[in-house]
């Protein structure tokens, strides 16, 4: 049996951090920033932890 492929998009998009948790960006960071407020964009810059409920779809995707 072939090994599993990493999903190419997954890789691009998380990042798994030394405790297993899932490391993801924020939407909205990328254009249209003219109306956002300051604050909106500075929060939007940080990277944030995946939900729980979705860790486990996320790890099939980037640990295969």
């Amino acid at each position: 049996m072939p090994k599993m492929k990493t999903n190419s998009g997954a890789k691009k998009r998380f990042k798994l951090t030394g405790t297993g948790k899932i490391k993801r960006k924020h939407a909205y960071h990328n254009h249209i920033l003219t109306k956002k407020t300051k604050k909106q964009k500075r929060n939007l810059a940080y990277f944030t932890l995946v939900d729980k409920s979705d860790e486990k779809r996320i790890k099939k995707l980037i640990c295969a």
